[in-house]
């Protein structure tokens, strides 16, 4: 890994359900896989989280860390290059998520949009909690815990990140600055040269007053072309720039993953709730014999009617995991009735118990062993520790809690 990738720091969890289907792991954990040899990567089993909305089921989540925790190393997920954990073991989680709750007003977390949805959609569940309320604020405590600079994120959880970004900002404006921050800040401008000063005063007066990015990166510029200035100097005028102080919490960048769309057994996007999913490590009898019971065009009653692939659930399937030419092919059998719906089913079922094959093998000295998956989890929460640990050092003597 290069100087600039150890520069990098990703930062991502999953709520322990159980064993993982292949949507997770075409959606996510796939993704994972690259970025762990891209940048130094955190990720963790957010069992705190799982708690803000199913606090009533806590026997079953044993089984599941240890379940989704099997499915990330077959995954391809390596604790050599990833450091994985389990929140609750870190509990300077919570000290940190208090701590930001001093400052982060409640406004913030009442428009996060995630918060009516859920509401909506689990109707069924009393989430009239603090638990439920906070747990964006949680979460952004888990991001600025290792200041890491990226988050692999869907779309509709980009809203998430933005208010990591504003609380960081937030707790650097309030705690980041001493007395004199903006005399010092404004010495500190006088030796930037006559021109950068100008230019970074005009562009920080944009940014700050019109939410100008292009000016916020024009006043950035500004600092990094000075060699007349300290590397105090220049922390203190990014500070400055934000309308803030000395860089304490570093915010986060939405890293947004392609929507990834993994089809279920029945045409619908695979999920548990739909009950048409095919698990990592499933067993081979089932997955053919559910795979080959899948509905297809209901144009084909019979083996010589033509259909259209484009109103095959198994066709989505063959997007994810049969190669163009093939599927060429299959398109035109298909549409001439030239092969019947099982000789289309029968590639697709063979990529299928290939890939999972390689899961399962992955998998083995850990269902074999359970023992060398709490051995991994020890050292990445003792790594995790350490690292939030140091983070917390700092947040403790802005906020004052850490006495002499």
């Amino acid at each position: 890994m290069s100087a600039d990738n150890r520069s990098r720091r990703i930062l991502s969890g999953m709520r322990p359900t159980g064993r993982l289907h292949l949507g997770h792991y075409h959606g996510v954990l796939k993704n994972w896989v690259r970025l762990q040899e891209e940048a130094e990567c955190f990720f963790f089993v957010a069992d705190w989280h799982a708690l803000t909305t199913h606090y009533e089921e806590p026997t079953a989540m044993d089984v599941h860390v240890w379940d989704m925790l099997v499915d990330w190393m077959a995954s391809g997920i390596d604790p050599e290059k990833a450091t994985l954990f389990i929140q609750s073991r870190v509990p300077q989680h919570a000290e940190l998520h208090l701590l930001l709750s001093m400052i982060t007003p409640l406004g913030w977390l009442l428009r996060v949009p995630s918060f009516k949805d859920q509401q909506q959609k689990l109707k069924d569940r009393d989430l009239a909690t603090y638990g439920f309320l906070g747990y964006p604020l949680l979460q952004s405590a888990d991001i600025l815990m290792y200041r890491a600079t990226g988050v692999p994120v869907g779309e509709d959880q980009v809203p998430h990140v933005e208010l990591t970004r504003e609380i960081a900002r937030r707790f650097n404006h309030v705690f980041g600055r001493d007395a004199s921050f903006e005399e010092k800040a404004n010495e500190a401008l006088s030796r930037l040269g006559k021109k950068a000063a100008k230019a970074y005063s005009k562009a920080r007066a944009q940014w700050l007053q019109e939410g100008n990015t292009e000016a916020r990166e024009s006043a950035s510029a500004a600092i990094a072309g000075s060699a007349n200035i300290s590397s105090e100097d220049r922390e203190r005028l990014s500070g400055f720039l934000d309308g803030g102080g000395r860089v304490i919490l570093p915010e986060p960048e939405a890293l947004l993953t392609p929507a990834a769309k993994m089809p279920g057994l029945d045409g619908q996007k695979m999920s548990k709730s739909y009950n048409n999913t095919i698990q990592m490590r499933d067993d081979p009898e089932r997955v053919s014999a559910r795979l080959m019971s899948m509905p297809t065009d209901p144009a084909r009653q019979r083996r010589n009617d033509p259909g259209d692939p484009e109103k095959c659930p198994v066709w989505d399937l063959h997007q994810v995991y049969t190669e163009s030419e093939k599927r060429a092919e299959l398109a035109e059998g298909c549409k001439s009735a030239g092969i019947g719906c099982i000789d289309c089913k029968k590639p697709l079922l063979d990529a299928l118990l290939e890939e999972q094959a390689v899961l399962r093998e992955r998998a083995a000295p850990f269902e074999k062993n359970p023992a060398r998956a709490r051995e991994v989890i020890e050292t990445g929460c003792a790594r995790a520790r350490e690292v939030a640990e140091e983070t917390l050092d700092e947040v403790r003597t802005a906020v004052g809690t850490l006495y002499t």
